[in-house]
C-alpha cells in the first residue's frame, strides 16, 4: 500500500510563514503529479498548487507570489513554502499524489491523499 504523511502545519500570525511537507512511501513505481489542496470550514476543497515530475508548477491565483511548491523526487516528497500568510489561508491542507505501481505484472495508476494538516492564521 501507499501512504502520504504530511507535516508542518500549525498556528501562525498573519504575515508569517510555514512550510508543509508530504512524504510518500510504500509500493511506488513512479510518482507523476503531486500537489496541495485545502479545505476551509463550510467550503469545498480547492487546489492550491501542483507540480509535475518534471518540475512544472501551477498555482491558484489566490496564492501566486506567496506560496512555492517544490519536490524531491529521490525522497518522494513534496513541499509547500507558504509566506505572507493571511487569515483566509486558514484551512486543512491535503497532499495529493498520482502514483503508478505494479502488482502481479499489472500497471496501476491511482490518486492518493494524505490525512490533512491544519493551518491556522490569526489576524
Amino acid at each position: 500500500q501507499v501512504q502520504l504523511v504530511e507535516s508542518g502545519g500549525g498556528l501562525v500570525q498573519a504575515g508569517g510563514s510555514l512550510r508543509l511537507s508530504c512524504a510518500a512511501s510504500g509500493r511506488i513505481f513512479s510518482i507523476n503529479a503531486m500537489g496541495w489542496y485545502r479545505q476551509a470550514p463550510g467550503k469545498q476543497r480547492e487546489l492550491v498548487a501542483t507540480i509535475t515530475s518534471g518540475g512544472s508548477t501551477n498555482y491558484a491565483d489566490s496564492v501566486k507570489g506567496r506560496f512555492t511548491i517544490s519536490r524531491d523526487n529521490a525522497k518522494n516528497t513534496v513541499y509547500l513554502q507558504m509566506n505572507s500568510l493571511k487569515p483566509e489561508d486558514t484551512a486543512i491542507y491535503y497532499c495529493n499524489a498520482e502514483i503508478t505501481y505494479y502488482s502481479f505484472g499489472r500497471r496501476y495508476e491511482y490518486d492518493y491523499w494524505g490525512q490533512g494538516t491544519q493551518v491556522t492564521v490569526s489576524s
